[in-house]
């Protein structure tokens, strides 16, 4: 079920008149834990138990966690719980990547390996990491294990961020099912604010974004440099409206429903920095490798050299969590070097302020390592990826083909953050309650949205990690 369907605001609307006319707090959470479920279950009821049994697996471990003092003990039942989890994640997301390259090891020796035709269940990577954290922070007891099943089950497959994130914390949803959400206009308007800014995005800016970018791909020999190098600028618009697009609908749909999710995205194409650009894209998941990789690998407290490795480490290992392919890979190793080089680097040199010429360089610098990055990402093979890196830089002939509706998407996000540079103007423009301009907005937005929208059906980019 999409955000976008005329089944979700039916779903919604049902979930909301409960949240209205229900007294009983427990009920209502059985309520939202039901809605939750059936939202998945929409796509392929299935693997409705595949979750359920992830969710149950560290529930049970959490609660023996909570009852042990000896650490050994405590090691195998996190351990034991940790690798279920991952287990479920392997067998479906990376067996065709693990036996394809098996396959091509053994292809000279005349041997034929079996493959599995395994459906990938949707958002199977965000609930396992979000059942992850929830079992390691009642291991490292920052947080107790709590008693109820149903509280725990609604924390992992709550269904406004279910299936392409943010990834919550326990430490930070599980104390909001303590007490009733509370629903207010205040809450309620400031959840559609949000839910219609994210729908603006995906359904108008991504998705006219995405017929010129996945054409121009699957023929990328056909067109010039020139249009291959506007598809990448604006698969990088397309990949940020699409995936932020999906974070501001879920915070908004938590919101309106009394629940709080943090921020997600936070303007990463103004950074000035590939450490910042991590710190304003995907928030959730870069917090949760830091927090679960990076800092128990050593983190930055074992010498330069080491800080280096453990940056690479780690950003490998989350580019293999985006998809099982070299691409992806290498993706991952590509950000994780420049990460331990820029650190490198802020190490070696005193840091002054910059002028606006530095400025302008190091965003510029950012902007290239971002978008290259981004083609990696994009391509469905490092064929591709060359093949189209060749032709950008020689500025190859062919057919230069370049939509205006293409250009004015890029153009719209460009000119969001170029008002960005400027409070006056920000302010000027922006959807601040209360303002008869928000209301008009919001209409025009929601309007275009519904109007403008390609027929053709592109599914959320991330739905597909």
């Amino acid at each position: 079920m999409l955000f976008t369907q005329i089944e979700f605001f039916l779903l919604f609307g049902l979930v909301l008149l409960a949240c209205a006319l229900l007294r009983s707090h427990a009920a209502l959470k059985w309520v939202l834990l039901i809605a939750s479920l059936y939202f998945y279950a929409y796509w392929d009821v299935r693997f409705v138990g595949l979750m359920l049994a992830c969710i149950t697996v560290n529930y049970t471990a959490a609660r023996y966690l909570d009852h042990r003092e000896d650490d050994r003990s405590r090691k195998w039942i996190a351990g034991v719980a940790i690798g279920l989890s991952l287990l479920g994640l392997g067998v479906f997301k990376y067996h065709g990547f693990f036996l394809e390259n098996v396959q091509a090891a053994v292809d000279g020796w005349g041997m034929r390996v079996p493959a599995l035709d395994l459906v990938l269940p949707v958002g199977i990577s965000f609930f396992t990491f979000q059942a992850l954290s929830y079992t390691l922070d009642v291991y490292r007891r920052d947080i107790p294990a709590t008693h109820s099943w149903r509280d725990v089950a609604l924390y992992i497959s709550f269904f406004p961020q279910l299936v392409a994130g943010p990834i919550v914390r326990a430490a930070e949803f599980m104390p909001q099912l303590d007490q009733r959400p509370r629903l207010s206009w205040e809450r309620a308007g400031s959840g559609t604010r949000q839910f219609v800014r994210g729908l603006f995005k995906k359904a108008f800016i991504a998705d006219q974004l995405a017929g010129f970018v996945d054409f121009t791909f699957s023929q990328y020999t056909e067109f010039s440099g020139l249009t291959l190098f506007v598809a990448l600028v604006a698969y990088t618009v397309q990949i940020y409206c699409d995936f932020s697009g999906y974070s501001d609908m879920a915070i908004g749909t938590a919101r309106f429903l009394g629940y709080d999710f943090s921020e997600n995205f936070r303007h990463p194409y103004l950074s000035r920095s590939i450490t910042e650009f991590w710190r304003r894209w995907h928030i959730s998941l870069s917090t949760w490798l830091r927090d679960y990789l990076y800092i128990p690998l050593g983190g930055n407290r074992k010498g330069r050299r080491r800080t280096c490795l453990n940056l690479l480490l780690t950003m490998l290992l989350g580019g293999l969590w985006h998809g099982a392919a070299w691409t992806f890979v290498i993706w991952g190793a590509w950000h994780g070097a420049w990460l331990a080089g820029y650190r490198f680097w802020a190490t070696k040199c005193s840091r002054e302020p910059m002028g606006a010429s530095a400025s302008r360089f190091n965003w510029l610098l950012t902007m290239t390592v971002v978008m290259l990055g981004w083609l990696l990402f994009r391509a469905s093979s490092l064929e591709q990826f060359w093949g189209m890196l060749v032709r950008m830089v020689s500025a190859a002939e062919g057919i230069t083909w370049i939509p205006w509706m293409t250009l004015c998407c890029i153009g719209l996000v460009v000119g969001r953050h170029l008002l960005l540079l400027s409070p006056r103007w920000e302010r000027a423009f922006g959807l601040e309650p209360g303002r008869a301009w928000t209301a008009f907005a919001l209409t025009v937005m929601a309007g275009v949205a519904w109007l403008f929208a390609p027929e053709q059906f592109h599914p959320f980019i991330y739905f597909q990690f």
